[in-house]
């Protein structure tokens, strides 16, 4: 399977370029949707190698932010999602699924967390333990933001991400936007850099994280958890409707509503309804694709540290060197899959 650039699609809709591969003859088609940000990387590409290779499919791979992917999903450019922070886009989500658009097919990855993480140094030596504790006189000066010095940084999500607005509302909720801004980074890459920067370098840091991921595994970095207003499912509601209503129509949309931690959630697995009733038995797979938090942080490890971000090696790596995959399809599709390793 070779991951090339085959072409880009509609800048209105999809700001993601298009990874392709092919088969002869292939028996059905596959177009999966992929994010920038790591985990979702390695789903994409473990599923994709699994659905051309035992299935005879030919699939091709769409990678971008949150918003253009979910909004192809939608208009039936993209079968497959292998990773969905479903909690996030609950709003979004909820016609879809009421509609019988999408089907949700299960969980991929059983525990996940996000939050607001001070480095541990800055933390103990001031006393930081919640979202309050980051109003206290002279804490926003330690985050001095370089663009902005007269307020200091949040490193936040990128703001394709619907964390980004999620942030923006929860600095704003909590008083914490006259302090600090609500700065993106520009690329999960690019937010990986300035934590393990910072920890490099000594520096305090201020960001929006989540796991499972590779970073949050280094014995280097070692961040604290914010404490947040506990999770209720009524306030992350009210804060959702808000949320897609500055996604839609831009932060001067922005009124007042609620905000709470995140939900530390399980992320799961979703597809296009026409497109699992013409491929059942590929469908299937999907249904059945799921990994413990702790493979996936192994498998993150080896993604980023030993291939160099190569998503055809890290599929090749995860299928050879483990068997739980075996029972997510028949005998005669995972002999096809060992004989093209």
């Amino acid at each position: 399977m070779k991951f090339i650039k085959k072409s880009v699609l509609s800048l209105v809709l999809l700001a993601g370029i298009t990874l392709g591969t092919s088969s002869a003859n292939a028996a059905c088609k596959a177009h999966l949707g992929d994010f920038d940000w790591d985990s979702a990387n390695i789903h994409t590409a473990i599923a994709s190698f699994m659905i051309e290779h035992g299935f005879g499919c030919d699939v091709e791979v769409t990678k971008g932010s949150t918003t253009p992917i979910m909004a192809a999903f939608f208009d039936g450019q993209i079968d497959v999602i292998t990773e969905l922070w479903e909690d996030n886009l609950v709003e979004l989500l909820k016609p879809h699924f009421a509609d019988g658009s999408i089907i949700h097919m299960g969980t991929n990855t059983p525990a996940s967390e996000q939050a607001f993480w001070v480095d541990r140094a800055t933390a103990e030596a001031h006393g930081l333990k919640s979202v309050e504790d980051m109003k206290k006189p002279g804490v926003w000066e330690l985050f001095k933001d370089p663009e902005n010095p007269s307020k200091g940084r949040m490193t936040s999500c990128i703001s394709g991400w619907t964390c980004y607005t999620i942030n923006f509302v929860k600095l704003k909720e909590y008083g914490l936007d006259e302090l600090y801004t609500n700065f993106d980074p520009g690329s999960g890459g690019a937010l990986d850099a300035a934590i393990a920067g910072a920890f490099a370098k000594g520096k305090p840091i201020f960001s929006y994280y989540w796991t499972p991921t590779s970073l949050m595994g280094k014995a280097e970095i070692d961040m604290v958890r914010l404490e947040e207003p506990a999770y209720t499912a009524d306030c992350w509601a009210a804060m959702s409707v808000v949320v897609e209503d500055i996604k839609a129509n831009g932060q001067e949309a922005y009124v007042p509503s609620c905000a709470n931690e995140y939900k530390d959630m399980a992320l799961t697995k979703t597809v296009r309804a026409d497109w699992a009733a013409e491929n059942p038995d590929v469908a299937a797979m999907i249904k059945a694709y799921a990994l413990p938090t702790e493979k996936v942080n192994e498998m993150l490890a080896y993604y980023v540290d030993e291939s160099d971000g190569d998503m055809e090696a890290t599929a090749i790596h995860f299928l050879s060197s483990n068997s739980v995959w075996e029972s997510w399809v028949s005998a005669d599709v995972a002999a096809n899959i060992k004989s093209a390793l």
